[in-house]
């Protein structure tokens, strides 16, 4: 029995793993006013049972720490990937600068401290990641070391394991700090808050009266051509209040009501071109047609055959005599056209006849039981894909610069997310089962890295590293304060964007956690995760970087 817990066997191993992990997630649900460590609390039991005698075999130890980062940053990358690109819209450009300007000053605010203290770059690294509560971005970092340097160096997990407790704090300190500093009025906020939402609004739904007499009987294709903006006219009623399906041959005439969906920007264009407003609701369209089998239906893509199929390649309304008037996809509502690719996943609001209807939902799958299924296919070339590209030497400064065992699979999910489906790969998971990839990856790298960094923790906070709080509260609050003056004071951001932003430039999920609550909407997840993949991607790129310019 006292080999099964000090011994070194793969039993063992398995047993330090599963102990150390499930005390760190007990102790994770403790709250010390509303803020927790979270799952950070397995890297503290892991140094602990190190520090008592529990270790594992370093070979087996860092397979599992590599592997678990792979796992969790994979697992980011396919979730964020479909956003990734559109993040520029909207104002993601100027969130994405802040949160790279959050980046870049920390990382020049700890070389600052490590000159002028003496205290050796990859220790900084390491004071750095925990600063900002960036695991990736230290599993990037030991990595490089290694690599580069042919031995790992514990003072790297050390400086994290220390910084990492008062980063979380300090993040949500500049937090408040912000809001009593510039006397934030959460009345005003909100009212701003409104005026956002309408400028993100995808898909609107109008009806429009008909009275362009230029265009009078010309069909809907036609109109669409000349008005050149993304709208779909999906019924017409006509004066006797009889109504009928539109498809690209429909004629349109003079007292014609038009059912139009269209982006939110884009409203008052076509309303302007094809007539005046009218005031019709949802149940004024579905139930005034006497045809009975006219019906709408949201219908789910399951099919991995559909995948990447773009509308034109269906023929849907040729064939069935239906008409698409939105996608849905990842909560977000696209207006269909010819061009658009389809995937896994994407729900589309079918209109129609019942028959035609219901065979568009026998092409396009429409089983939640298919989704329930993991594409594991995707999944390990993705990571092969990954760590093929991380391999690659990139820079020499003055030692080749990878992207590593955590930048490569992040960007080749990211990439994977996105364009996937031009190769027919099936990219949608769950939420539930990315959700357990991620844990599972990011707890057993904890778990490992507390496990590794154990033997000399003690020691090295009573000889020094004490200090190392100190530095790593520097590296959190300064670049984020800064920061945070310029958006509100200069670009005018919204207070809740902005929390969103400051949780989102430290991938920092407590962090995140307090700000929805303050908020009381989703306006910090939505900044969190418009600035999430650069700032992973960056967070990895510089810490690699910062390590071997030292070497």
């Amino acid at each position: 029995m006292y080999s099964l817990f000090f011994g070194n066997s793969i039993a063992h191993a398995v047993l330090t793993f599963a102990l150390v992990i499930t005390l760190g997630i007990l102790l994770g649900k403790i709250k010390i006013k509303g803020v927790s460590l979270g799952i950070t609390w397995i890297l503290f039991v892991g140094i602990i049972a190190s520090h008592f005698g529990m270790t594992v075999d370093n070979e087996v130890r860092h397979f599992v720490q590599e592997f678990g980062l792979i796992l969790f940053v994979f697992s980011i990358g396919l979730q964020v990937g479909p956003g990734f690109f559109a993040a520029f819209k909207h104002g993601g450009v100027t969130l994405v600068s802040c949160a790279t300007a959050i980046v870049l000053l920390g990382v020049l605010t700890a070389y600052i401290i490590h000159l002028a203290t003496g205290t050796p770059i990859p220790t900084m690294v390491g004071i750095l990641s925990g600063a900002v509560t960036n695991t990736p971005g230290l599993g990037a970092a030991q990595q490089a070391y290694a690599d580069a340097s042919g031995i790992n160096d514990p003072t790297v997990a050390l400086g994290y394991a220390v910084a990492y407790p008062l980063g979380v704090v300090g993040i949500i300190l500049s937090m408040i700090f912000i809001r009593y500093a510039l006397r934030v009025d959460f009345k005003k906020e909100d009212e701003g808050l409104a005026e956002l939402a309408n400028e993100h609004k995808l898909a609107e739904k109008v009806s429009v009266e008909f009275t362009n007499r230029i265009i009078d009987g010309r069909s809907v294709e036609y109109v669409r051509d000349l008005v050149n903006r993304q709208f779909v006219i999906s019924r017409v009623m006509h004066p006797d209040g009889s109504i009928t399906m539109a498809d690209a041959d429909t004629p349109i005439h003079l007292g014609d009501r038009l059912w139009v969906i269209c982006q939110a920007e884009d409203v008052e264009a076509v309303v302007a071109f094809l007539g005046n407003r009218v005031e019709l609701t949802d149940e004024d369209w579905g139930n005034n047609t006497p045809n009975a089998e006219l019906i709408s239906r949201r219908i789910l893509i399951t099919k991995s055959s559909i995948n990447g199929k773009k509308f034109s390649d269906l023929r849907l309304r040729t064939k069935y005599g239906i008409t698409i008037t939105r996608v849905n996809r990842a909560g977000m509502d696209l207006i269909p056209y010819q061009g658009l690719e389809l995937q896994v996943g994407d729900r589309v609001m079918v209109v129609g006849p019942a028959e035609g209807v219901a065979k568009v939902a026998d092409v396009l799958g429409n089983s939640l039981k298919k989704l329930d299924h993991p594409n594991l296919i995707t999944i390990f070339v993705g990571i092969a894909l990954g760590v093929l590209l991380g391999s690659i030497p990139l820079l020499n400064v003055p030692q080749p610069v990878k992207l590593g065992l955590a930048g490569g699979p992040l960007i080749v999910a990211i990439l994977i997310g996105r364009f996937g489906t031009h190769f027919h790969l099936v990219t949608y998971t769950t939420a539930s089962a990315n959700l357990m990839l991620r844990e599972v990856g990011i707890a057993l790298f904890l778990a490992a890295v507390g496990i590794g960094a154990g033997d000399g923790f003690a020691e090295a906070v009573v000889n020094g590293g004490y200090r190392w709080i100190g530095y790593g509260f520097i590296i959190t609050v300064v670049p984020i304060l800064i920061v945070a003056l310029i958006a509100r004071l200069w670009l005018k951001m919204n207070y809740y964007t902005l929390i969103g932003l400051i949780a989102g430039s430290t991938t920092d999920p407590p962090a995140l956690a307090y700000a929805n609550a303050l908020a009381g909407n989703d306006m910090p997840a939505v900044g969190y995760s418009t600035v999430y993949p650069m700032v992973m991607f960056l967070r990895v790129l510089t810490a690699q970087i910062f390590i071997l310019f030292a070497l």
